[in-house]
């Protein structure tokens, strides 16, 4: 991580805020011209989002230029602190319910201690002037790369549904994300539901059209296969356009995610769980941020210390601990565990 630099300065943090007006929300941005015409409530997220990327893309630094902006600030955006360490991420964070919004570079230790913040991938502020370029024949990639795509999936879900959104509901919306369109429209048949064991639930379904992130689509119901069509409504932060293919496999892979794959009948929160862990482990052991875990699952760290030992009981995971001193949970999964059917 670069922690200074005699490069001119450039600014890599940019906040909004929805400013409440009895048309609708107002979008305030100190950088842009005030806006005048309010928002739709359902649309003003997106609107907020695109925002920022759209400033991110316009103020393009080097990676060996870029800082943590939370450093410079006195690292005051989050309540504790170990330490900046790690690369720089693009970060984006979200205060007061949802009023203000910030883009920022940050880096990854300060990223993982700052509530309701989410890693924003590269792909999401880039130009997508060459999609063909992410659609070369033989660039098969590697399990990493799916791991990879789940992780930041997840992180960004972390930051846009409530946070007492159920394990269901938060596995479906990783699955509406990765396979969605450029447009954000996403179609799963009732093969891949009825294997998450959803066929026939709507409940997870309203679960995330009553927080604003999808809208089902009446023409999409497919009654006789048992298929769903929805309308994501924060296409803009979640759906990039490029890399389609790479994404309906790390959804696939999220379906087992080996080496912490458990049988797909097991509850849904054992499920997230051990995806959650899946997506922050390397080759042997895996460790995260004991905070962003129970961002990412959405529970408790007692809740989470229950699933853990559930998994532990379940071979699934050979050993497991809690470095109180550096906040972080560290695991390793069993060797040899094979997913029970």
């Amino acid at each position: 991580m670069r922690l200074c630099t005699t490069h001119a300065a450039v600014r890599r943090v940019w906040t909004v805020e929805l400013r409440p007006q009895s048309g609708g929300p107002v979008l305030v941005c100190p950088l842009c011209v005030p806006a005048v015409q309010p928002l739709e409530a359902s649309s003003a997220r997106s609107a907020v989002l695109a925002h920022l990327a759209a400033h991110a893309r316009r103020d393009i630094l080097a990676p060996h230029f870029r800082t943590c902006q939370c450093r410079e600030r006195g690292c005051r955006w989050h309540p504790h602190h170990h330490g900046c360490a790690g690369s720089v991420l693009l970060v984006l964070m979200r205060e007061h319910g949802g009023r203000i919004w910030r883009l920022a570079d940050m880096c990854a230790a300060c990223a993982g201690a700052v509530p309701h913040a989410a890693a924003v991938p590269d792909t999401l502020t880039s130009c997508r002037s060459s999609p063909a370029r992410t659609r070369r024949r033989g660039s098969r990639p590697h399990e990493h790369d799916q791991r990879r795509r789940v992780r930041e999936t997840l992180t960004q879900l972390a930051t846009v549904l409530p946070h007492f959104s159920s394990p269901i509901a938060r596995l479906l919306a990783l699955q509406c994300a990765l396979r969605a369109d450029g447009n954000g429209q996403v179609h799963l048949r009732g093969g891949l539901l009825r294997a998450m064991r959803l066929g026939g639930h709507a409940m997870p379904w309203q679960e995330l059209e009553h927080a604003g992130w999808l809208r089902c689509l009446p023409t999409g119901m497919n009654k006789r296969q048992g298929g769903v069509e929805a309308q994501l409504l924060d296409a803009d932060a979640l759906t990039p356009a490029p890399g389609r293919t790479g994404r309906a496999r790390a959804a696939h892979w999220a379906l087992h995610p080996a080496p912490l794959a458990v049988a797909r009948a097991a509850p849904p929160a054992i499920q997230l769980t051990a995806l959650v862990l899946a997506a922050h482990t390397g080759a042997d052991t895996g460790r995260a941020d004991a905070d962003q875990l129970t961002r990412l699952c959405g529970m408790s760290q007692a809740q989470l210390d229950d699933l853990f030992d559930r998994l532990l009981r379940a071979n699934v995971l050979e050993t497991w601990n809690c470095d109180g001193d550096a906040g972080e949970v560290h695991w390793k999964p069993r060797p040899g565990h094979q997913r029970e059917p």
